[in-house]
């Protein structure tokens, strides 16, 4: 069967030409000792809005493989896939992110949740969890409520696999099924009602992305009770280990952690408890790419930050349609959103600030940021204008796709060492 490692790192690249400045990434970080495999990853909403194929990821993946001499292990997610639209995918990816969260909370057929409730009679009862978690004392009543829950997503999320399977066959391929995209955070008992379903639908997961406490927006830092987060990691991370242990789940089942970019208060309390368990996690790191690209363009001055800057006017106006598909995920103060008179006069300096993820520079504008990142598509339609101009300023670009990946995200999660502060002169220090 195809493995996922223990620590993997979804990458996106809106446009596919960054796909070496991420390897040297992983890279740098192999250097320090630790192996974090790269997983390219995109979905087929990313795909229709940049008009790309799923052969594109690939294909640009194994160059940058092949160019920089990479060794070890890589793979290529089909990120968020449904049924309808897993078939394009089948021939370049190997990795699945099955997406089930528009179906929790459609009820499954009453006699299936009550075989499940009397074939896991153990939910039942006391549930000692290994790695210190609290016992779990569910009644069968709160067992039954969360399989009328999660059941029938359960059942979609298998049908799906299975589908996949007869296509690649079931040992070349990773699955990972994702509830994330959700308003309510899953319990680490619902959690385990999940495993246990997964589990008897003979779906061999290998990384589940639950929705967690708190909000988790797109590029911006987390918005919650960061220690309320870390004691609900930590208990998913031993519902895991229980059910693999209970349920013979592949041994590398890890937790996966989507819109993980950018979540830097969250990092220490992650890089805890992979020590505290010895347990592995996969992080989506996304749309960050893309928003490199362009803090990269504002710095290089001329055509490049005039490009930025028609960007960001051109996704003002459009703010409604742009930032529709991720409502869930983003959180615009509109109010916060400067002009695109006052954005005209900037030079490079002040939109990189406001653009860059620096939580103590002053010019940082979270609201710009998330808008941006959502606003791709006004890229895309610029084609060869935004191609040419990322081209040409391959350099400063791919220094800060490399830097943003290392200093900002694998240091901290991996090595557990402080968050890094960019600059303008020296790009990182």
């Amino acid at each position: 069967m195809v493995e996922l490692e223990k620590y993997s790192v979804g990458v996106g690249d809106r446009f596919a030409v960054q796909a070496e400045a991420q390897l040297r990434a992983c890279q740098q970080i192999a250097g320090r000792g630790v192996e974090v495999i790269p997983v390219w990853n995109k979905s087929n909403r990313e795909h229709l809005i940049v008009g790309s194929e799923p052969a594109s990821v690939r294909i640009a993946a194994a160059a940058a493989v092949q160019a920089l001499g990479w060794q070890q292990p890589w793979h290529v997610d089909a990120d968020h896939i449904r049924l309808e639209t897993v078939d394009r995918f089948i021939p370049h990816s190997d990795f699945y992110t099955i997406d089930v969260a528009d179906s929790i909370g459609k009820p499954a057929a009453s006699e299936a949740v009550k075989a499940f409730v009397h074939r896991h009679a153990e939910l039942a009862r006391e549930i000692r969890l290994p790695g210190g978690a609290s016992p779990m004392h569910p009644p069968r009543a709160e067992v039954e409520r969360i399989a009328s829950k999660y059941l029938f997503a359960v059942q979609e999320a298998a049908q799906l696999y299975r589908h996949i399977a007869a296509k690649k066959g079931e040992d070349n391929f990773i699955t990972e099924v994702s509830m994330d995209e959700t308003d309510t955070p899953q319990t680490p008992l619902e959690l385990l009602v999940i495993l246990a379903a997964l589990a008897d639908e003979k779906v061999p997961v290998q990384t589940i992305a639950p929705k967690f406490t708190g909000r988790f927006n797109k590029g911006v830092d987390y918005v919650g009770d960061v220690a309320k987060f870390e004691q609900e990691f930590n208990d998913d991370v031993c519902v895991i280990q229980f059910a693999i242990a209970t349920y013979g789940l592949p041994e590398n089942l890890k937790l996966s952690v989507h819109s993980g970019s950018d979540k830097f208060s969250l990092y220490p309390a992650i890089h805890r408890a992979l020590k505290r368990h010895n347990a592995g996690v996969h992080v989506k790191t996304a749309g960050t790419t893309w928003l490199e690209e362009v803090i990269g363009l504002a710095e290089s001055g001329g055509a490049g930050l005039a490009l930025a800057k028609a960007i960001y006017t051109e996704a003002l106006a459009h703010a409604d349609e742009l930032c529709a598909p991720y409502a869930t995920v983003i959180d615009i103060d509109r109010a916060k959103l400067p002009s695109a008179t006052t954005v005209a006069g900037w030079s490079a300096d002040p939109f990189a600030n406001a653009l860059r993820h620096e939580p103590h520079c002053r010019e940082f504008n979270p609201s710009l940021r998330q808008l941006i990142h959502v606003g791709y598509k006004v890229a895309a339609h610029k084609g060869a204008e935004y191609l040419d101009l990322v081209k040409a300023n391959r350099e400063i670009i791919a220094r800060n796709v490399t830097g943003n990946l290392f200093d900002r995200h694998f240091k901290p999660i991996f090595l557990g060492l402080t968050m890094c502060v960019f600059d303008n002169r020296k790009r990182s220090r």
